[in-house]
């Protein structure tokens, strides 16, 4: 849950929030988010130093990426279309062709497949160019990106952008390298104006649809920072698996019933034995409890739990040991306690959003980096 709380004018206001988020820290998860982090060195670049600079890198990358594109003519694929002509091409539409006698005119209906640039993936990435030309705060980057979208509209990429989830079935082949980049730039480009800026005197409130976005961007982001920050220190990272459970007998219909278990992030160290199972969750970490004024989620708790006792006994040693992470934004206060169980240390954790980026970056290191052992009472 989200709480509006009132915060007296001060300059970072001006920065707009979402919730207690300011936007220049959804901004940077985002960046976490997005396949464009994960692409070409983009992570390595120290966005999180600047990001209220983001929406400018990014309108460079995407303007960039269009231009590259452009030397080598943009995508072009084959878009059907129905038309009345004095000769054949394509294919004859008998039906249409006999219903209005065109034979006796001298015309037949064809059904042609005309190669086309106005695809729905340049349709995208013309909207995209739109939208990044409307946030970024240089003049001659947001002139820039208006050029490129006017010029694509020019050339013809004049239908109507396509949806987040048309473009979800669009496939890249082996050859659409430099295509998929300029895609992922330019959906990072759209999400940046999601958000909306305001200053004033109080925060935004959190429609039931922005928390449900912001809850599923958080756990993305968690995912894509550590597997582009961590892969370079030995870890291997894997986001959105699925656990099995270690079922000996089963009636017929249990697996129609039976919840999948599926992880947010998973951290293997091979070399060091460490594993890390991470879920994450958009509350307050602690709620309202029965015999004191506040307690852990028992929910949270025992969903963690069985994502690790349920591996236990497979012949993976990583998951013998496996330290369990429970992660949310911190409320009004920072936690950081862990508890062994039956062997596997149980972390619960907060990374204050609110805080600056290279904080939030620190955070988020310091999660995986430290032993639980260095927490405990002595």
């Amino acid at each position: 849950m989200i709480e509006v709380t009132e915060v007296v004018e001060d300059p970072a206001a001006d920065a707009g929030y979402i919730g207690r988020i300011p936007v220049r820290n959804l901004w940077l998860l985002m960046l976490y988010a997005s396949d464009l982090f994960r692409t070409r060195g983009i992570g390595n670049v120290g966005l999180e130093e600047s990001p209220d600079d983001l929406p400018d890198l990014v309108a460079k990358i995407l303007a960039h990426a269009v231009e590259e594109r452009q030397r080598r003519s943009l995508n072009q694929d084959y878009r059907p279309r129905d038309a009345v002509l004095g000769r054949v091409r394509g294919r004859i539409d008998l039906l249409k062709t006999e219903r209005h006698r065109l034979f006796d005119r001298g015309m037949v209906a064809c059904r042609i497949d005309e190669l086309t640039i106005d695809t729905p993936r340049n349709r995208f990435v013309r909207a995209a160019l739109e939208s990044i030309s409307r946030t970024v705060r240089r003049k001659d980057t947001s002139h820039r990106c208006r050029a490129l979208a006017n010029g694509m509209r020019a050339a013809g990429v004049s239908g109507e952008a396509p949806s987040r989830a048309q473009m979800s079935t669009d496939r890249f082949g082996r050859n659409d390298a430099e295509d998929r980049f300029m895609v992922a730039a330019a959906t990072l480009a759209l999400d940046l104006a999601l958000p909306t800026e305001t200053s004033g005197s109080s925060t935004l409130s959190l429609p039931d649809r922005e928390a449900k976005w912001v809850r599923h961007l958080f756990e993305r982001a968690i995912g894509g920072f550590y597997e582009v920050v961590l892969r370079y220190k030995g870890w291997g990272v894997k986001c959105g698996g699925t656990m099995g459970w270690q079922i000996e007998q089963k009636t017929e219909a249990i697996d129609k019933i039976l919840p999948t278990m599926r992880t947010d992030v998973v951290l293997d160290h091979p070399s060091t034995g460490r594993r890390i199972v991470i879920d994450t969750k958009f509350t307050s970490i602690v709620t309202d409890g029965w015999y004191r004024d506040k307690s852990l989620r028992s929910g949270y708790v025992y969903q963690i739990y069985a994502y690790l006792r349920s591996q236990v006994g497979r012949g993976d040693p990583l998951a013998d040991h496996a330290i369990g992470l429970l992660l949310h934004p911190a409320i009004g206060k920072m936690f950081d306690e862990t508890v062994v169980i039956q062997g596997h240390a149980i972390r619960f954790a907060t990374v204050d959003l609110a805080s600056s980026p290279t904080e939030i970056r620190e955070q988020l290191l310091r999660l995986c980096e430290s032993t639980p052992s260095s927490h405990f009472c002595q």
